[in-house]
């Protein structure tokens, strides 16, 4: 089979991937590298048994799926503003300026790594100078090195190597240290913050300083956090260094992540409008990130915990499930059938075999993130099924429509690639419900209850013993901890109990920044300023100036909103695994703070067009803007935008705002209760439209839990979703989500419920964090059966001088019992 003249390009579509917003730039790889995807691209061709290789746009997606690529580093493209694009060119001079200045005439590349630690040591010298303009020359050549020295290198490639090269050794010489001083003095800087409170307008040139530290410790934490094959010894140990500094309280007693928590809400109570907020939530995203720990992190330390408490394995991996699940096409709106049925009826009327439909699965559906030429693929045979005529669903009119797809090819049944049948979730069972089932059972078979009692089946039938066997085999069993428990220093532990004291302010400032970037709120002129680092001093004068303006400030906002959702996600994930109470707290203050409404708004738009927003443009991303010529922009294609069919950025935002919102309600009355109340159902609906197999999973989660409220009408006019929730959303074993029997039976009393929640909250954080405080407002014990009940310990020569203590401090004393009897 020919490897066909798309292989040695097979590299460059991953590249491009890994970098969405950057499409047009060639990335150069090492030959191991282009070995290694030619063996993948052949391996797929021959699973296939195509008679021409696939398509890059189709088996693209295959690869990105199944394998991820360590040895390309995501690129700081969203770390900057296209406005800030004239300071590369300055951060340079800077550099070269200095450099010259002490004798150096090679290039840096050029020098020894003993070299070019002397000039770093002389770097970190000229950062203590108390002259402001001096250190901020210093830091911009700083970052100049830590952007991987862009004049010096031919392509993208070598910037990313020097970068990686460059901020180790950063690292190593203590510069991380000195811009947290730095960036400690800026914050606390009272002239700057009371001359932004005083200025109408704030711009770039109000948040120099701040930027520049900011970029720096962003690309450090950034670079060092991602972990690559070819990465030194020393490398990986200051990785792992690195990470346990930033988790700790080592920086100003409190963890890194507290100071840049304390710039959001000092931003958003407008002390200090000037703050650079997306530069400060990235790195505050990426800083949980690193010391935290991703997704997969997190299921490692589940699979870890459960087996340092006996407990039974996972049933499966969810990020494996997800990733193998399939894009299922919407179902169509009123107005597109009412379309539909107009061309039907100015169409041919032919008769053609109907097409057997899958939940929301119609395949010759028209794609809008695939291209014409796409639809030519082939069909699993078990997929399509040839039914008998007659009268059909209205929702399944599309269907008929269109011609039936082409028979597919004969192929040996050994070659043949076989997707798992069948449910994609092991279902599960709570401990409470199979308390209620037995209790339910017990009240129709016997006529009493024996409350929590699980294990005692006397006197009922064999069909309940078989049911409560099967229930408990699927059960998802906890560790309940009783008694004193040994509170273990992790990097969540230790975030936590900083948080605690500030947790609803960071919170509030948190949703007033996710509220200020969504595309679905009105600009006001009491909300608080985002575009402090977007706007330049001068605004445009020309039409593509404002066009390239209108794009950065769009492309600014799309990036708050991606930080935010990422950094709420990976709190509320890691607070749950830590200890679930530590997880209801946040998620308490997040309900308090309108947060559920919020997501709704956020959802309440075009999510179409919001997932297919071309907002960037990609010869300003950088390094491809240094590395290479700049064309000249016109408005023309500002306007085309990118030739990406989507926006990975904004994808990635939408479902961690669905997972959020799944947290928030899952077994949670109240608060499913709160969906039905804002009519989350429609909201929900409409973004089912995005093909895309795991927000799909989440929107389909959350109209599973509120369906039984829904009323039967909705059921039945929507039947296609609930297959879809049957096919795609885990099972719970007795629950009636598709039915609601009991909810005239369960008042909502949303204040009862949460007080209740809080109310085991704060006995949680009384028990484990105030235990041992003694401080002068404690109070005092003055029971006299409680106080000589506790045990003292004293000291193991106590009783050698006991009777010389009794007889000096209690029997020589004189006692003048009359002064009790007086009045004080």
């Amino acid at each position: 089979m020919s490897f066909g003249n798309q292989g040695p390009r097979v590299w460059k579509k991953i590249g491009e991937a890994q970098n969405p917003h950057c499409l047009k730039s060639s990335v150069e790889v090492p030959q191991s590298a282009m070995i290694w995807a030619a063996k993948l691209w052949l391996w797929l061709c021959f699973l296939c048994q195509c008679s021409k290789p696939l398509k890059t746009h189709d088996s693209l997606l295959v690869i990105l799926c199944f394998c991820s690529f360590p040895s390309c580093s995501i690129l700081p493209t969203e770390l900057y503003s296209y406005t800030e694009e004239p300071e590369f060119a300055l951060n340079r001079d800077y550099f070269e300026e200095d450099f010259r200045s002490h004798g150096m005439c090679r290039r840096w590349i050029e020098l020894a790594v003993e070299e070019q630690r002397a000039y770093v040591m002389r770097l970190l010298d000229a950062l203590e100078v108390t002259d402001r303009d001096k250190r901020l020359k210093v830091a911009r050549a700083i970052l100049y090195l830590a952007q991987g020295v862009f004049d010096e290198c031919d392509t993208e490639v070598d910037v990313l190597h020097w970068s990686r090269h460059n901020v180790f050794l950063l690292y190593d010489m203590g510069i991380f240290t000195a811009l947290l001083e730095l960036l400690s003095m800026e914050i606390d800087n009272s002239q700057a913050c009371s001359s932004a409170v005083r200025k109408p307008a704030i711009s770039l040139a109000d948040s120099t300083e701040l930027r520049v530290l900011l970029s720096i410790m962003y690309l450090m934490v950034e670079t060092i956090r991602v972990q690559t094959e070819d990465d030194r010894p020393e490398w990986k140990a200051a990785r792992e260094t690195f990470k346990n500094e930033l988790g700790s309280p080592l920086y100003n007693g409190e963890p890194f992540a507290l100071l840049l928590f304390t710039m959001v809400t000092k931003f958003c109570s407008m002390n200090a409008p000037h703050f650079p907020m997306k530069k400060v939530l990235l790195l505050l995203w990426k800083t949980i990130l690193f010391t935290l720990g991703g997704f997969e992190e997190l299921q490692e330390m589940k699979v870890r915990g459960r087996e340092r408490l006996n407990l039974p394995p996972l049933p499966e991996d969810s990020i494996k499930v997800v990733r193998a699940m399939r894009a299922a096409s919407p179902p169509a709106s009123a107005m597109e059938l009412i379309e539909q049925q107009q061309q039907q009826k100015r169409g041919r009327r032919s008769r053609r075999p109907l097409v057997k439909q899958d939940s929301l699965d119609t395949y010759n559906e028209r794609d809008p993130f695939k291209n014409d030429d796409a639809r030519d693929e082939e069909e699993d045979p078990e997929d399509t099924d040839s039914g008998i005529e007659g009268e059909v669903d209205p929702l399944d009119r599309d269907v008929i429509i269109q011609p039936p797809p082409p028979p597919p090819p004969l192929r040996p049944p050994t070659e043949r690639v076989n997707f798992p049948k069948g449910l994609p979730w092991a279902p599960k069972v709570r401990e409470k419900d199979i308390e209620h089932f037995l209790e339910t059972s017990r009240n129709k078979f016997i006529g009493f209850t024996l409350g929590n009692d699980t294990e005692t089946l006397v006197g009922l039938p064999r069909p309940i013993h078989e049911s409560v066997k099967t229930l408990k085999q699927v059960r998802s069993k906890t560790n309940d901890l009783c008694g004193e428990e040994e509170v273990e220093e992790t990097p969540a532990e230790i975030l936590y109990l900083g948080m605690l004291p500030n947790l609803s302010q960071y919170v509030i400032a948190l949703l007033k920044l996710l509220l200020a970037a969504a595309p679905t709120s009105k600009a006001k002129t009491d909300s608080i300023n985002i575009l402090a680092d977007v706007l330049p001093e001068e605004m445009p004068i020309t039409v593509l100036q404002s066009m390239k303006l209108g794009i950065d400030v769009n492309r600014h906002k799309e990036i708050i909103v991606k930080a935010i959702s990422a950094l709420l996600l990976l709190l509320l994930k890691h607070f749950k695994l830590n200890h679930i109470y530590q997880f209801e707290i946040v998620s308490q203050h997040l309900v308090f703070a309108n947060c559920i409404p919020l997501i709704l708004k956020f959802f309440n738009q075009n999510i179409m067009s919001y997932i297919s927003a071309k907002n960037s443009i990609c010869v300003l991303d950088f390094p491809h803007c240094v590395v290479h010529e700049m064309p000249e922009l016109t408005a023309e294609s500002l306007e085309a935008g990118d030739s990406n069919q989507f926006c990975w950025r904004n994808l990635f935002s939408c479902i961690n705002l669905l997972r959020i919102l799944n947290k928030l309600t899952k077994w949670k009355h109240s608060r499913t209760m709160m969906l039905v109340v804002f009519k989350s159902a429609p909201i929900l609906k409409r973004a089912l439209k995005v093909k895309q197999a795991m927000m799909q999973l989440y929107v389909l989660k959350l109209l599973k839990i509120q369906t039984k409220y829904l009323g039967r009408q909705w059921r039945k006019s929507n039947m296609k979703t609930m297959s879809a929730i049957y096919q795609k959303v885990r099972h719970r074993l007795n629950d009636d989500w598709a039915y609601g029997n009991d909810i005239d039976a369960r008042p909502w009393d949303f204040q009862a419920e949460e007080c209740a929640l809080r109310e085991s909250i704060e006995k949680f954080n009384s028990r484990r964090y105030d235990r041992n405080k003694n401080g002068d407002f404690t109070p005092v014990d003055n029971c006299l059966q409680s106080v000589l009940g506790q045990r003292v310990e004293l000291p193991e020569d106590f009783h050698y001088s006991y009777e010389m203590w009794l007889e000096r401090e209690v029997f020589s004393q004189p006692i003048q019992w009359e002064g009790l009897l007086q009045n004080p």
